[in-house]
Formats: C-alpha cells, sequence, structure tokens
C-alpha cells in the first residue's frame, strides 16, 4: 500500500505537468478547458484506484498461498533455489502486457504524428498565413443605407491601409479561409440541363472586393479578377474555383465565358475568372467548390442589389499580428468613419492552426500516454530482468565455475527480456491492428494499417527493451562465483 501511494503521488506529479500542456495545446473551442485541472474530486478518485490496486496486488500472494501446503511453500522460498515457475509466469505475463501496451500507444502516436506531417504539406490554396492580417467589419444600414455608398467606404478603407507603411496588398470578401463560416447554394450552370425537380451540386458562395485573391495568393489560373467596375456597375460576373472548373467544363479556360445562377430568380453570370482551389474548411478537408461574385450584386436572393455589409479585410503585410500595426489600422478605419469598431482581429496563421488543431492536440495526447506507458514497459521489464539475475545468483556462480563466459550469461538474461518483449509485441501488434479503425476519423494521409509506422514502432520498441534488459544483465560480470557459492 505505502508502494502504491507512494507511485499515486509520483503520478499526480506527472499528470500535472502533462495537464498543462495538454491545456496549453487545447483546439480552440474545446468547451470547459478552463475548467480542466486537479481538484478534490480528481485527488479523491486517484487516492481511492491507488488504494484499491495497492490492496488488489499485495493481497494476490496471501490469497495464493493461504491454502498452500506448508512443505510446498518452504521449497518454493528457499533461499538456495530459484524463483518459482508460477511467480515467474506471473512476472512475465504482466511485461508482457505493459508491452503489448506501450506498443498500441506508440503505434497511435506515430500514426498521428504522421497524420499531422501530412497536413502541413497540404496546399491551403494561400501562402504565408502569418503575414496575412484580417480583421471583420460591418457598415450597419441605419447609418449607411445607400449600397453604393457602403461599397467605396470600403474601397476607401482599402485604399487609407494600402498607404500604411509595410502593407502590399488588400481586399475584402464576406468571410476567409478556414473561418468556419459557410455559405452554400446550389448552382445552375446554363450549358447544362437538369431534369424537372432535379437540384444542381451545392457549391460554396464568396463575395469579394477586387484584390482579395491577390491578398491571399491565390493564383487566377485562367481569366481575369473582379474590378471596381464591375463592383459599381453591377456586373452579373463571377469568379469560379478550379476545381468547379474541371468538374463541368474539363479545363478552366472552357469555363470562360460560361454562365451560372443560384436560382431561377436570379441574373445569370458570366464567369470571368477561374482561381486556385481554396481549403475553407481546413487542411483535413477536400477544397471547396466555389463561386465568388463581387460585394454588390444585382438580383440575387429576391434583393435588389444584394450588398455585403459585414466583411473582412485580408491585408498582406509582414507586419501581420503586431499591436502598433494593427492600431495603424484601426487609425485608417476610423478616419472614413469614427464609429466602425473592429471585431475579430486575428492573423490568417490562427485559422490556419486551428484547422490542424485536433490532430496536435490528440498527438500530444498520445504522445504523453504512449510515454508513460513506454516507460512502465521498460521498468517492468528492467525489474524483472534485474530481480532474475538477483534469484539465480547461485546458479550464475555455478555455470560460472563450469567454465560460462560473463557475456554468454549477459545474453542469457539479455534474450529472456528479448522473449518477452517478442510475444508483447506480437501481442500488441494484433490489438493495435483491431484498434486503430477506430482512430481513421483522426488519420489524414495514412491508412490505420501503415505498415511504416507499426514496424517503426516495433523496432524503436525492442531496440529500448534490449537496452532495458542488457543494463541490469551486467551485474552477471562482477558475480564472483566462489563469493556466490559461499553465500548460498
Amino acid at each position: 500500500v505505502l508502494l502504491g501511494l507512494f507511485g499515486s503521488a509520483l503520478g499526480l506529479g506527472l499528470a500535472y505537468a502533462a495537464m498543462r500542456v495538454l491545456v496549453a495545446m487545447a483546439p480552440a473551442g474545446l468547451p470547459r478547458v478552463n475548467e480542466i485541472g486537479i481538484d478534490g474530486p480528481v485527488l479523491l478518485f486517484t487516492f481511492g484506484v491507488a488504494l484499491f490496486a495497492s490492496l488488489l496486488f499485495g493481497s494476490m500472494p496471501v490469497l495464493k498461498y493461504a491454502g498452500t501446503h506448508l512443505g510446498s511453500g518452504l521449497r518454493e522460498g528457499g533461499r538456495t533455489l530459484s524463483d518459482s515457475r508460477q511467480r515467474h509466469r506471473a512476472r512475465n505475463t504482466l511485461v508482457i502486457i505493459q508491452v503489448a501496451l506501450a506498443l498500441v500507444l506508440i503505434i497511435s502516436s506515430g500514426l498521428m504524428i504522421r497524420s499531422f506531417r501530412a497536413l502541413t504539406h497540404v496546399d491551403p490554396g494561400f501562402s504565408r498565413p502569418d503575414e496575412i492580417q484580417t480583421f471583420a467589419l460591418a457598415i450597419p444600414e441605419a447609418e449607411v443605407p445607400e449600397p453604393e455608398k457602403v461599397v467605396r467606404m470600403d474601397e476607401e478603407i482599402i485604399q487609407k491601409i494600402l498607404a500604411i507603411p509595410g502593407v502590399s496588398l488588400v481586399g475584402l470578401g464576406n468571410r476567409v479561409p478556414m473561418d468556419g463560416f459557410q455559405n452554400i447554394n446550389p448552382v445552375y450552370a446554363q450549358d447544362k440541363n437538369y431534369a424537372e425537380g432535379q437540384i444542381p451540386p451545392l457549391r460554396s458562395l464568396r463575395f469579394v472586393s477586387p484584390g482579395y485573391f491577390k491578398a491571399l495568393e491565390t493564383p487566377l489560373v485562367a481569366g481575369r479578377d473582379i474590378t471596381w467596375t464591375d463592383v459599381y456597375e453591377m456586373r452579373p460576373v463571377a469568379i469560379i474555383s478550379e476545381n468547379f472548373a474541371r468538374e463541368y467544363w474539363g479545363t478552366p479556360s472552357n469555363a470562360l465565358g460560361k454562365r451560372i445562377r443560384s436560382s431561377s430568380k436570379d441574373d445569370w453570370l458570366e464567369i470571368v475568372g477561374v482561381s486556385g482551389n481554396l481549403r475553407d474548411e481546413g487542411v483535413n478537408k477536400d477544397a471547396s467548390s466555389a463561386v465568388s461574385m463581387p460585394i454588390l450584386v444585382r438580383h440575387l436572393f429576391d434583393q435588389n442589389p444584394m450588398i455585403q455589409r459585414g466583411v473582412k479585410f485580408v491585408i498582406r503585410t509582414p507586419r501581420a499580428g503586431t499591436p502598433g500595426f494593427m492600431k495603424e489600422i484601426q487609425q485608417a478605419v476610423w478616419s472614413v468613419d469614427s464609429n466602425l469598431p473592429l471585431a475579430n482581429v486575428r492573423t490568417l496563421d490562427y485559422y490556419y492552426r486551428n484547422s490542424m488543431a485536433r490532430t496536435s492536440f490528440t498527438l500530444v495526447m498520445l504522445g504523453i500516454a504512449g510515454s508513460m506507458a513506454l516507460l512502465l514497459g521498460i521498468v517492468g521489464l528492467y525489474g524483472v530482468i534485474a530481480y532474475s539475475v538477483s534469484q539465480r545468483t547461485r546458479e550464475i556462480g555455478i555455470r560460472m565455475a563450469l567454465g560460462a563466459k560473463p557475456w554468454e550469461l549477459t545474453g542469457m538474461f539479455v534474450r529472456q527480456g528479448l522473449l518477452l518483449t517478442g510475444v508483447g509485441v506480437v501481442c500488441g501488434l494484433g490489438a493495435a491492428f483491431a484498434l486503430m479503425r477506430l482512430m481513421s476519423s483522426l488519420l489524414f494521409g495514412v491508412n490505420a494499417a501503415d505498415p511504416l509506422t507499426y514496424a517503426v514502432a516495433s523496432v524503436g520498441l525492442i531496440s529500448t527493451a534490449f537496452l532495458a534488459s542488457y543494463l541490469p544483465s551486467r551485474r552477471v560480470a562482477v558475480v564472483n562465483p566462489v563469493e556466490a557459492l559461499k553465500s548460498e
């Protein structure tokens, strides 16, 4: 019980450190993250588990030998004899279980590492998100009722921001990539036939100003960008994503000049450009098939005209995220209208990293759990080999007296440790193969049964187990056969 309680106290310290890491890595939106901590109920639960486990495992020898005949008990406990086979089997079984569980968690961590690495190599459709400053702005109808005046204020704000030192490009839209906002509607193509009652595929609708794609560094693979003349004259034009163009017309250039609309009541919009694909829902999701329209559109969704009063600015600058820069941004906006508050002031890198937060958070959790499991497995293996060496001192002395070399005896104990590890690895591989399918929803760009991850995790665990077996086995070399036989 004392050993269990002391171990639990150490475990609490490790848990506290791990908890701090997890809370720091927690993805945005995780509910009640501020309430995660070690409080009274946690301490009481830990004490209860420690006491129960200590009593359970501490009483097992008592229950085992309570009905044993005295003679057999004395024979098993003699100092001149090695441990009984039952004790060996019990210890070895526990080590095998520890190794198997450690391998399962290490494989889980390995798969998450590969998933995270795959996510970092995905092209999100924009570049250098840490150099893109974003913020939201809304111009209420009560203050500025005229739609054209709203557009002129937006353009004036863009020009003011462009005058700030360090700013190279500015655009705005009703959303920025990966901000969690979606506007999805069916989109009809004029040159496609639809059966009666058939609804075309849903597309992500985006409303943008000139320069929006340039600020994101999203390439235009065909055609041209929207112009301010298009906006003010409410020309029926649109830019579609590359995946939309390839789905309907084969190549981006073939899509130019085609016409689309969202409903029978809307005007047909001419496709004047094709942009690169943007992963609006995160790097772990496919790029959305999108249609981008000017921020001022005639005849859309029963509105004539439709104006985007709430917009998000996209500013390309190496000063993104600095307090001084945001103060200059605020002054630029207020020079146009002092009643406009800035909201959701963040860099695009914030949204980009949040899209990978779930994977990175799970990676850290599994990494901590895997490290603890590996440590427990290695400690258990070390303890079994060290205890076996101490209990077989007389045998070692006899073997050495008969001419056995120290390295041969060391190898005997190392082989014992590797045998236990091998059995544990086989059991762990089977369990991992069965359980990893439950992780499929968390993985990206890697199969749940990825052979490379399984192989590397197994080899790494076996290598660590070799070291854990070799260190206590070295004690064989310092055993004096004469002294060993005398002491026994």
